[in-house]
């Protein structure tokens, strides 16, 4: 059971891949995709049903290891171990990319767009997700505070589940026009509400029992964790009835948890 998609935030992230994947694959024909950052596996196999052809890749062994058993009887999926910086793709490779909250681990950023830029086709699309530095303080009061006074962070709240920085979205943008990118669709996931209910607790959760808590490239075997499989539980209906009330209220505020942005090459 896939118990991350009872998080608003990770379920919201889930659901802004997917409900578009539904909608660009009713548009056109996506023949090789690649999921850059897949650390567990957990999105590969309803990302695999909307292309010819699916590459799932991430830096950390383990988790491609995971990700591979998890996901071995579908038939269009191949993994790899690659570095989001320097990906050994030639140019032109790929009609549609996927990476969810990946930007934030790889240490420089704007690098890992310009490679985005260069494995595209010209009109690839590129769905991106990232933890924006834009993130309302019901989320991470503490660290929002001490942002005020001091560049020193606790590594919990906004900065938990190993972001070293976070990621604003108007550097994005730039980062994208910089290198090709068109932005076709920009939104907010996850507002005030939704960063109440997860504030501090869900980052606690994730040091105890996840595999790879920090999302590092190498990482040290536990004793207590909990590895994802592909099955919803049923009580995600009442995650989707939070997520919906806080689009309701806050869809139109500035400061949003995360960011979800759809980019296209130019051709």
């Amino acid at each position: 059971m896939n118990y991350k998609l009872l998080f608003p935030t990770y379920r919201n992230r889930f659901l802004f891949i997917r409900e578009n994947l539904e909608r660009l694959s009713r548009e056109r024909k996506f023949e090789r995709a690649l999921n850059l950052g897949t650390g567990e596996g957990d999105y590969d196999s309803m990302i695999a049903t909307h292309c010819g052809e699916l590459v799932a890749c991430d830096i950390n062994e383990q988790d491609i290891q995971y990700a591979r058993a998890l996901n071995q009887e579908v038939p269009n999926l191949e993994y790899r171990v690659e570095d989001a910086l320097n990906l050994s793709f030639p140019d032109n490779t790929f009609d549609l990319l996927l990476s969810v909250d990946v930007i934030e681990h790889v240490g420089q950023p704007e690098r890992m767009i310009e490679e985005v830029g260069r494995i595209l086709k010209p009109g690839g699309l590129a769905l991106i997700t990232f933890p924006s530095l834009e993130y309302p303080i019901t989320y991470d009061p503490i660290n929002r505070i001490m942002s005020y006074f001091t560049n020193r962070r606790i590594a919990q709240g906004a900065y938990a589940f190993g972001h070293e920085y976070l990621v604003s979205p108007s550097d994005f943008r730039n980062w994208s026009g910089r290198n090709g990118l068109a932005v076709l669709k920009e939104k907010n996931l996850s507002g005030y509400l939704i960063a109440f209910l997860e504030m501090y607790w869900t980052g606690l959760i994730q040091r105890i029992f996840k595999a790879n808590a920090g999302n590092l490239s190498e990482q040290k075997k536990r004793k207590t964790t909990l590895r994802p499989t592909t099955k919803e539980p049923r009580l995600t209906v009442l995650t989707d009835t939070v997520i919906r009330l806080d689009e309701v209220l806050f869809q139109h505020a500035r400061h949003s948890v995360g960011k979800g942005f759809i980019v296209q090459k130019k051709a």
